[in-house]
């Protein structure tokens, strides 16, 4: 999924557990993302386009098993809950924090390429549905619908629902190759993919911080019916 949509995951997140801190949610749904950003920077994970870039399916994430492998992501997911449940005796935070990372995986098995290992050493098989190269106005529809559901479920007001829809919006050009946008740019450039992805993961999880935290959050989920203004 795009950015601003792992950051809405950590809203969900917040409601089940409203006394963990916000902060470390929005960092743990996208961990393995910065991961994924400083492998590429240094060569050892890889992203490869095809020679036009028209939309999403044409990006390829050929080389990440250890960023995005299904063993790598729940080893961390796990490693988390022990040192932070375990270890420091915070059970909701390590609880938290290993659901945030573990469900960054689930969401890119939903609309990614085949392109996650099982494991670091094993090449084949790779997972996901496939939706972002085979039905990729669906996937948008997914995740544009994913980010408002987080947005309902935590009870969030409108300032925090016009900045998902937004975010979900300025990459309609990467679903339909038949509206142009700015990924005509990204072929044959793979840091530049990488920069733009984490200039992505920046701004969605501070400004869904900032509008998250600038509303408040009361203490029982069940106490939110309905958002606020």
């Amino acid at each position: 999924m795009f950015a601003i949509n792992h950051a809405a995951a950590a809203l969900a997140i917040k409601r089940k557990f409203p006394t963990v801190s916000l902060i470390w949610l929005l960092i743990s749904v996208q961990f393995m993302e910065f991961i994924w950003v400083a492998l590429n920077y240094f060569g050892i994970e890889r992203t490869t386009t095809d020679d036009t870039v028209a939309f999403v399916g044409n990006i390829h994430l050929t080389h990440m098993p250890w960023s995005h492998s299904v063993a790598t992501m729940l080893g961390v997911a796990v490693l988390a809950w022990f040192v932070l449940g375990k270890g420091l005796g915070k059970a909701k935070l390590g609880a938290a924090v290993s659901i945030g990372i573990a469900s960054h995986l689930v969401l890119d098995l939903l609309t990614h390429q085949p392109d996650l290992q099982l494991a670091p050493f094993l090449s084949d098989p790779k997972l996901g549905l496939g939706m972002y190269g085979a039905a990729p106005l669906a996937a948008f529809a997914l995740e544009l619908g994913f980010g408002v559901w987080c947005w309902w479920y935590y009870g969030g007001g409108r300032a925090l629902l016009a900045a998902i829809v937004f975010f979900n919006v300025a990459n309609i050009s990467m679903f339909a190759a038949a509206i142009p946008g700015p990924e005509t740019w990204l072929a044959h450039r793979p840091v530049l993919i990488t920069t733009l992805i984490f200039v992505q993961i920046v701004a969605t999880l501070t400004l869904v911080g900032y509008l998250a935290r600038a509303q408040g959050l009361s203490a029982e989920p069940a106490a939110v019916t309905r958002p606020t203004g």
